[in-house]
Parts: structure tokens; sequence; C-alpha cells
């Protein structure tokens, strides 16, 4: 016959037939368990588990943090890669904002700009951190700053990086400033042309081809510079050729250079225009300049204005040519000179 459970303090006890007996002495204690999954708790085990859990449940903000962990912490390598990007936009407030004086003139004016800024940076996340609480808190946060600073919503907005500023004799600056204007900023497309060996060619386009051409063409040729280099038959009557001379001319731009043109042929590799100088324009500027890197063998030609770098070596008896530029400068070019190596490859 069943027995009836017994009350104990107003809880039902443990259905076991007698009081927990203590643990017997290390020597006889039986083997651990061995089976499938763990063994059974005792009752009174299990009564302990019961009582803790009710005296101690976990903290709500605790299962907060462990939902948001992959959001919120970054550590090292281990990072979960998300494309929510608030972080950014509170990190660019920040600097739009920490020199700023409260009290000065114009501080409301400068606050509210940084403010509406921060709120269109968070309005083009808004989908992508739908569910991110930190997205939530700025949102809330911008609209309590707005209201205590009488913040309109429409108006102007600050730039996201204030130290740019437009250079029109520095291509990263002058771009920079434009991309900004207009919300976010990308950096600008670099394109790579070179020319080696007998000769090898690299496009703009990544196209790599051997042009088997003898004299005078042109690599490049469009409205800020102009590249030319003469091959000449690696041995008599060989379709093989190699190139022996480069022509570079940098066009004049607006007061930033005047025109300078660059020559070398083999074993002249000179560190200087043809004019003899070495950069071009106002010589604080540096917005083109000539740096050597091995005496007679390796030059570079920096064209900060049009974000342009020129390298010329001299490998052997024979010369090579790589240039770096901007797409849209590079593909800036009449219809009457779309001959360009570099830009259609070899004929």
């Amino acid at each position: 016959m069943m027995r009836k459970r017994r009350k104990r303090g107003g809880r039902l006890a443990c259905p076991c037939s007698s009081p927990v007996p203590p643990p017997p002495p290390p020597e006889s204690r039986r083997p651990a368990w061995t089976g499938m999954g763990r063994a059974a708790p005792s009752c009174a085990a299990a009564g302990a588990e019961q009582r803790r859990r009710r005296l101690h449940p976990p903290p709500l903000a605790a299962l907060f943090l462990l939902f948001n962990v992959g959001l919120l912490l970054r550590t090292g390598d281990c990072q979960l890669q998300t494309p929510c990007r608030i972080q950014k936009c509170t990190t660019d407030f920040v600097s739009l904002t920490s020199h700023l004086n409260s009290a000065l003139d114009g501080f409301d004016l400068e606050f509210c700009k940084a403010l509406r800024a921060y709120s269109a940076c968070t309005y083009r996340n808004s989908k992508v951190c739908r569910g991110n609480l930190v997205y939530h808190s700025a949102v809330l946060g911008i609209s309590d700053l707005m209201s205590q600073r009488n913040c309109s919503k429409d108006g102007p907005t600050s730039s996201t990086n204030p130290e740019v500023t437009h250079d029109p004799c520095n291509y990263s600056g002058r771009i920079g400033a434009r991309e900004l204007r207009g919300g976010e900023q990308t950096p600008p497309t670099y394109l790579f042309c070179g020319l080696f060996g007998d000769p090898h060619l690299r496009t703009f386009k990544d196209h790599f081809q051997t042009c088997k051409v003898e004299g005078a063409w042109p690599l490049i040729d469009n409205n800020y510079l102009s590249v030319q280099v003469t091959n000449v038959p690696l041995v008599p009557g060989s379709s093989a050729t190699a190139t022996n001379k480069i022509t570079i001319i940098f066009k004049s731009y607006q007061d930033c250079t005047e025109q300078k043109v660059y020559q070398a042929v083999t074993d002249d590799l000179p560190a200087a225009f043809v004019d003899g100088t070495t950069s071009g324009g106002d010589s604080d500027t540096k917005s083109l300049r000539i740096v050597e890197r091995v005496s007679g063998r390796y030059v570079e030609m920096h064209a900060r204005y049009i974000g342009a770098t020129v390298f010329v070596r001299q490998v052997g008896r024979y010369l090579t040519l790589a240039i770096r530029m901007p797409e849209e400068l590079a593909m800036a070019y009449e219809e009457s000179q779309d001959l360009q190596l570099c830009v259609n490859g070899c004929p």
C-alpha cells in the first residue's frame, strides 16, 4: 500500500523511504557513474537546487548582457561581424563636439549641426540596427538632446570629419571634402598600369598583354598627364622589344603646378625635370616633386594635386614604368586621345 507524502514546513517532502543517510567513508564509496549521461540527483540534492533557484533567480540585466554580448564586446580577432554601424555614428558625433566650448558663442548652432548629422547617420542604419539596443539608446538620446538645445530637425549638418578642408592642390583633401558634403565618405578608386620586360603590359583594366610594338607609343594621354615610351628590338630582326626611353608630361593645373617634363633614357635616369627643377608649383605645397630612391636607377614622381604616383626604374639595359592614378582622372580624356596602351591595351 502506497504511503502518503508527509508535509514538511508546508511543502511536500521528497518521497524517499527514509532520510538521506550521511555519506559513506571514502574507501566504501561506489565507483563513479559511467553510464549514458549523468546519474539522477538524490532527493536532497534536487531539493537544495530548487531552493537555490527560488532564492537567487538570474538577474534580468545579466540576461540582456548575454543577449547583446556579440554586439557590445570586441575582443581581439574574435569579433562578431555586423553591418550595424551605430558605433561609427557615435564616434563621429564625439569627434564633432569634443572641441566645442559651451561658454563660447555659436556653441548651440554647431552642437545642433552635429546632432542632425548624428541623427542622419542613425537613420541610414535604421534597418540593419533594428535589434541593436545601443542603436535605440542613441536614437532616444539624440531626441532628448535636440529638445534640450531647441534644435530643429531640418537644417545644416556638420561634416563627419571637421579636419578635412578644401585644398585644390591635394587630391585626397579635395575629393574627400566633396564626398563628405554628399553624406558618406568613400575612398576614391585607384587604377594601376605597368610596363616592363619585352615589354609586358598591365592595363588600367588589369589585363596582362605582351606588346610587340616598335617605336614611340603613348601609355597615357589624358587631361592631366601624358606618358610616352619608345621601344627598340632586343636584337636586330627580332619582334621582341624593350623600352629604352620614357617621356612624362605633367600638364599645368590651376595654381598647383606649371607644365613639367621628365625624360629618361637608358643609363640616364635623372632626379630632376628637363628644366633642372625637382618640384612644380609652390615649394611649400609640394604638389609635384621628384624623389630619387636609388641614384641613376630608381626615381618616383609624386603629383599630389592629381593623386598620381609614377615609378621609373632601370633594370639591366632597359627601363620599366609603373603608374598609380585615380580612376576618374585616368579616364578623363577626349576621343582624339583614345590611343593609350594603359587604357585600351596593345594595338
